[in-house]
């Protein structure tokens, strides 16, 4: 009997290792990423427009390498992502856990979470991920432009916390969920945010998202509530357009931002596309102190071989308060830059 159970144990481990190894060939572990570097010169030669990313005035910089795994096993995945580099590290959250000791690390991770479908409408998904929230990325990839608008820069970079996605059709899901504060590992003030998404592709070429975080960070003067619209629409083969607008408010007239973004582009060629951001971007007073508007205009170029992409940009800003410099300190309302950009995915 004691003979009969051990093979019939042995059996099943030898099935189940069979049934491992032949998914894990079905769906292998899936590796990609990116490299980015840049050179931006300012006319006014002063860092004037501090939105995130390619800040260095003059400079040949870095951007960072994205390093991604993906798997998935059954009904049961995960995403890790890491990053190196001004990009990741300095520019999109600067340490790991907010420790002393920490404070140095040269990495900065940009996914890391874990997901499990329970059917084929509901997955649950549990870490730290990118944003929910607006239309613009970190990674360099996953945008047109190589500068950032206004709004990705102060909205959050990425949610650490769990949530449940429900597709009710093929058009329609809704994402509800609990986070920390923005754009940390751990919060240390507890659970504090709720977010929802709710997600509609109303016909072929045309999706919208309409987001919502709400909650108070640790340290805030108020409780704050982002709502958000992004929607992309592929009108041709070859024209898409793009729309981000967000109002975010912290209670007690305790500041917030409001604004808009445009995009449209243009592929000509498969190795040449251009796009054109417009935004407007407005601070919210705190207190008595006024916040100020900013208006940008960004053109940005596409040209693509092989897994590299050249992106030229002419970008001109314009601030309601004198508060750019010129080349000789004095103050104006004005400033411009042009940048290359060379960006290779894999």
């Amino acid at each position: 009997m004691k003979l009969k159970s051990t093979l019939l144990s042995l059996s099943a481990i030898a099935f189940s290792s069979v049934s491992y190894a032949q998914e894990t060939e079905k769906n292998p572990l899936q590796f990609s990423g990116s490299v980015d570097t840049y050179f931006k010169y300012d006319f006014q030669k002063q860092p004037n427009i501090g939105t995130s990313f390619a800040n260095d005035q003059n400079s040949i910089s870095l951007g960072m390498i994205d390093l991604a795994l993906k798997k998935s096993t059954g009904k049961a995945s995960f995403v890790g992502e890491v990053s190196f580099g001004p990009r990741g590290q300095y520019q999109s959250l600067l340490n790991g856990d907010g420790t002393e000791a920490n404070e140095k690390n040269s990495f900065h991770i940009q996914n890391l979470y874990v997901n499990y479908a329970v059917d084929d409408k509901l997955s649950l998904t549990a870490g730290f991920m990118g944003t929910f929230i607006g239309y613009e990325v970190i990674s360099p990839v996953g945008n047109f432009n190589y500068s950032t608008s206004y709004l990705f820069s102060n909205g959050p970079f990425q949610n650490a916390g769990i949530k449940g996605t429900y597709a009710f059709s093929s058009k329609v899901s809704l994402m509800l969920g609990l986070f920390n504060d923005w754009n940390t590992y751990k919060d240390v003030n507890g659970v504090s945010h709720f977010g929802a998404q709710l997600s509609v592709a109303p016909v072929e070429g045309w999706n919208a998202y309409l987001n919502v975080l709400t909650g108070r960070n640790a340290g805030a003067p108020g409780d704050g509530s982002l709502f958000d619209l992004t929607t992309s629409y592929q009108a041709t083969e070859k024209v898409k357009l793009g729309l981000n607008a967000a109002d975010y408010t912290i209670s007690g007239s305790n500041g917030g931002y409001s604004g808009a973004a445009l995009y449209l582009q243009n592929t000509f060629t498969k190795a040449f596309s251009l796009g054109l951001r417009g935004e407007y971007f407005k601070t919210k007073d705190v207190q008595e102190v006024k916040g100020e508007s900013f208006k940008s205009v960004t053109l940005s170029g596409n040209f693509k071989t092989g897994g590299l992409t050249f992106i030229p940009e002419v970008r001109f800003d314009n601030r309601s308060d004198k508060l750019f410099a010129k080349s000789d300190l004095t103050p104006t309302k004005n400033a411009s830059q042009f940048s290359l950009a060379a960006v290779y995915a894999f």
